[in-house]
């Protein structure tokens, strides 16, 4: 198992999965709707450097969320995740990259009332371990988890004011 902490997020791997955990000194309730409202996840969804437009967006279970992350770059990443699981404001699962086959992986997300902050976890379940140790060497998966969720937490920052 590798782990790795910054600031307050901590990441571990372990066969195929990758755990990031995340405390916010936010309500529980504000997280969930900064991580499912289409207003406000253009604002913060991706590692920074990256923008994203929400071209559709139905979080129930069966629903999607269809968007394109623009990299720094320039490059366009069609990204569609299908909920599997919605129940709010505790817990997200979901497949990203379709149904099936081409199901890229499964994640579920939980929010968790902690002391008056907020614990996410993410668990992100890869096909193989060999997917994942890609995902984290080749595209560094980890690190942009971690960007990703610096940025939400400046998002919930501006949400909480």
């Amino acid at each position: 198992m590798f782990e790795s902490k910054a600031s307050n997020t901590t990441t571990s791997i372990k066969d195929r999965e990758l755990l990031v955990t995340r405390a916010f000194a936010t309500p529980r309730e504000l997280v969930y709707k900064a991580w499912t409202d289409p207003e406000h996840l253009p604002h913060w969804w991706g590692p920074r450097g990256f923008t994203v437009t929400v071209l559709e967006i139905d979080v129930r279970p069966g629903g999607v969320w269809h968007y394109i992350m623009h990299g720094p770059d320039g490059t366009d990443y069609d990204n569609k995740i299908t909920y599997r699981e919605v129940v709010r404001p505790e817990r997200l699962v979901y497949s990203h990259g379709g149904d099936g086959d081409d199901e890229h992986f499964h994640v579920t997300v939980t929010f968790e009332e902690k002391d008056g902050q907020t614990e996410l976890k993410m668990r992100t379940l890869f096909k193989s371990a060999e997917e994942l140790e890609r995902a984290a060497n080749e595209y560094g998966a980890i690190e942009g988890a971690k960007s990703t969720l610096d940025r939400l937490e400046e998002r919930l920052a501006e949400l909480a004011r």
